[in-house]
């Protein structure tokens, strides 16, 4: 298994992709504030979630990517909101992307409460 068959990683990818496509409708004026950093905390949901799945023979080690997993997810739905609050995004595609992101916080709140069940071992 490779870190891409993850659900967690197959929707985080998703997510990060429906956002930058979106996104490019984002006004010029936001290319380096709200239109980079929804970009770039989106996709270091994934890249994080790589980066744990190499670490996840040393338990500590995987949680603590998996929870760098979960703060860019949190930072993720908060340019959302911003996104949302500036009319750059209906109500429902806010919902959607909204609902996608909590679905990916669940995926990996049960992999940091259950790391033996994705090759990690409990110290």
């Amino acid at each position: 298994m490779k870190v891409q068959d993850l659900i967690a990683y197959k929707k985080s990818f998703k997510l990060s992709m429906d956002i930058f496509h979106l996104s490019k409708g984002f006004p010029k004026e936001e290319t380096y504030s709200l239109t980079d950093q929804i970009r770039r905390s989106s996709r270091s949901v994934c890249a994080n979630l790589a980066e744990a799945y190499r670490k996840r023979r040393y338990p500590k080690h995987f949680t603590s990517k998996l929870t760098d997993c979960d703060a860019e997810n949190g930072e993720t739905q908060t340019w959302l909101e911003f996104a949302l609050a500036c009319n750059y995004l209906s109500k429902e595609q806010y919902n959607e992307l909204y609902k996608e992101s909590t679905e990916i916080a669940n995926l990996l709140n049960y992999m940091i409460l259950n790391p033996e069940k994705f090759g990690s071992k409990r110290s």
